[in-house]
């Protein structure tokens, strides 16, 4: 009988965190996610795996630990000893890191070292292989060199962010050829979700079309509407994540859709799918400009179709669509609040 794999997920509370637990749910493996401490818990998108006492699936744990916290990854990596690591823990939002540079690049670049230096102390003394998988992005592009971007295509990070994740893509790749750990990179474009939060611009929008829809906003404000962006589902692409690391050797990968979208079409289709104009109820504020925009974005996901046999199969209305009719349901259930006499918040998110 072969015996069920261990993972740990950094990041479990987030969009890609939650889809890629219940994949590996379904795979039969043990997972463990790390958490951080705080004073309130932020496990919404998981609740239905870990708190539901009818839903809820023994096979996941969670560790309280941190990326800035060396001890606690050396202490969780020996509690779990986990087969595979997937390192999507991170401050993600691009605008922010404008805000918060040192803080984004001590979580996203340094925490990728400290965990890797985890990974290689915990196999030295061992003598057992993990698994490594760390969360690349497309935003090292950045100010693009070619179209469409590949492997290959050299990186020109244009925010605090992008920088710390070209950092940690590199020393990933440093400590396979140094040290010989099986470790890759998932160079994942835009993948969003009724999971993603709803800061982001995708979210925003589709957040606010049920909230007008319902009459419980009337604007949305937005910053660039020209930006393109290869927008994709998480769900398809944590498969991708899992598929690397079942390769015999380690190896990095875009993971894109091949297409590419404006804003402004985003805008366009997540709107008529509730049957309102967008010129009605957009409006541009430059606070959410960002100081060095990045204008275009556009995967080439060749080598991932030939070498993991990974395909998307969620298309772009598709996608929308899904992430509209979520939210619509949400603004319903608001709605419904309101009426009662229960006060909720004036809008959603209010960050691009």
């Amino acid at each position: 009988m072969v015996k069920a794999k261990s993972a740990l997920i950094t990041g479990i509370t987030g969009q890609d965190g939650s889809y890629l637990a219940e994949f590996l749910l379904t795979k039969n493996y043990t997972v463990h996610g790390l958490i951080r401490r705080s004073s309130s818990f932020n496990t919404e998108r998981i609740d239905h795996l870990y708190q539901d006492p009818h839903a809820h699936d023994p096979r996941l744990i969670l560790h309280y630990g941190d990326l800035n916290d060396p001890s606690s990854l050396r202490r969780i990596l020996d509690q779990t000893q986990p087969d595979e690591i997937y390192n999507l823990g991170a401050q993600s939002h691009v605008r922010v890191s404008f805000d918060m540079p040192l803080y984004t690049c001590d979580t996203d670049g340094l925490g990728t070292v400290r965990l890797l230096e985890a990974v290689r102390d915990f196999e030295s003394y061992t003598r057992r292989r993990i698994r490594f998988y760390q969360a690349s992005s497309s935003e090292m592009y950045g100010k693009v060199v070619e179209t469409p971007q590949k492997e290959t295509t050299p990186f020109y990070p244009r925010s605090p962010y992008a920088c710390a994740k070209v950092f940690s893509h590199w020393i990933t790749v440093n400590y396979r050829e140094s040290y010989g750990l099986h470790a890759s990179n998932g160079i994942l474009f835009n993948h969003e979700s009724p999971r993603r939060g709803e800061t982001f611009v995708t979210r925003k929008i589709t957040r606010a079309v049920g909230r007008i829809h319902h009459g419980l906003q009337k604007k949305v404000f937005l910053g660039n509407l020209e930006a393109k962006r290869d927008w994709g589902f998480a769900g398809d692409y944590v498969q991708a994540m899992w598929l690397m690391l079942q390769q015999d050797e380690a190896d990095d990968y875009v993971v894109a859709t091949g297409k590419t979208y404006s804003v402004r079409q985003f805008l366009e289709e997540a709107f008529t799918a509730a049957g309102l104009n967008w010129q009605d109820h957009v409006e541009i504020d430059p606070r959410y400009f960002r100081p060095a925009e990045v204008d275009l974005l556009l995967g080439d996901p060749a080598k991932a179709r030939e070498k993991l046999g990974w395909e998307p199969t969620v298309g772009f209305k598709e996608l929308v669509r899904m992430m509209v009719e979520h939210d619509m349901e949400l603004a319903a259930r608001e709605k419904t609040l309101v009426d009662a006499g229960h006060q909720m918040p004036a809008n959603c998110g209010h960050d691009q």
